[in-house]
């Protein structure tokens, strides 16, 4: 008879939205988990009616179904990082924090989800105190965008990278072990940078800027591969840049896909670029 050998796949849990169209949230995560190489399952937060072109209506999970899906997944699955995406209201946050604090997964990667690509709001404004105080210090990595950044700290969205540079100190006080605050909207520039902070240094993260309308869950996808190779024992700093190496080339690819009639998604599963080590 064969023997089977096990294949030690680690495993990456993602806690967000579902997006019906497929480019961003639970559906973005779990093909970015994938494709860099670990085992990924879910738990999801709120259903929302969206597509390329926007988000159309929200249901956020109830909260009693929010607790037994994590409960479920942490009390069997060897969780190794977790990564959080889109949590709809002040309850829900207060229920995931509990979670992270009742299961002390070894990594948890928050990307804090405030609007979509299209400019719809995805967090409501009064959640926002409430996740800063139960959920960020609890986190290995933050990766805001620019108006998430703004929303964080009160200040106006970055027009330029010095503007971006102001924000450091307000987001080193939200007490997460690190942040990308992620350049992408400063489209203006000819490269996309990003700033990783930690309580140390700052680092520029740098990658030439893609011209293409298919963007749709960029945000998603980066944490999610940031999840997964912090999952596969790569320190932070070398799970970041892993992380941006694989965005930037589904960014590349992203035209190979012809999805939908707006703002299309990035291609997760580009040619010969399945794992980056």
């Amino acid at each position: 008879m064969a023997t089977t050998t096990k294949n030690n796949t680690p495993i990456v849990l993602t806690i967000a939205g579902s997006d019906s169209g497929g480019g961003a949230g639970i559906q973005a995560d779990i093909k970015a988990i994938s494709a860099t190489g670990s085992f990924a399952c879910s738990a999801i937060t709120a259903l929302t009616s969206q597509n390329t072109l926007g988000v159309s209506a929200i249901f956020p999970v109830p909260l009693d179904h929010v607790s037994s899906q994590l409960d479920a997944v942490f009390s069997d699955l060897d969780v190794v990082a977790v990564k959080v995406g889109m949590l709809a209201d002040s309850e829900i946050i207060k229920v995931v924090a509990s979670k992270i604090r009742q299961y002390q997964p070894q990594f948890l990667v928050v990307d804090p989800v405030m609007v979509a690509t299209s400019g719809d709001l995805l967090l409501a404004t009064d959640a926002i105190d409430t996740l800063k105080q139960e959920l960020l210090p609890l986190a290995d990595l933050i990766t805001p965008n620019l108006p998430e950044g703004a929303a964080l700290t009160g200040r106006s969205v970055p027009k330029i990278e010095a503007d971006m540079e102001a924000m450091i100190e307000e987001l080193r006080a939200l007490d997460a072990g690190g942040v990308l605050l992620k350049g992408g909207h400063l489209e203006q520039s000819e490269s996309s940078s990003d700033l990783l902070i930690f309580p140390d240094r700052v680092e520029t993260l740098s990658a030439k800027r893609v011209a293409t309308a298919n963007t749709h869950g960029t945000g998603c996808t980066l944490s999610s591969a940031i999840a997964s190779y912090l999952a596969q024992g790569n320190e932070l700093h070398k799970a970041v840049h892993l992380g941006k190496q694989y965005i930037t080339q589904a960014i590349l690819h992203a035209d190979e896909l012809s999805v939908g009639k707006g703002h299309g998604p990035v291609n997760h599963f580009f040619t010969g670029h399945q794992n980056v080590r």
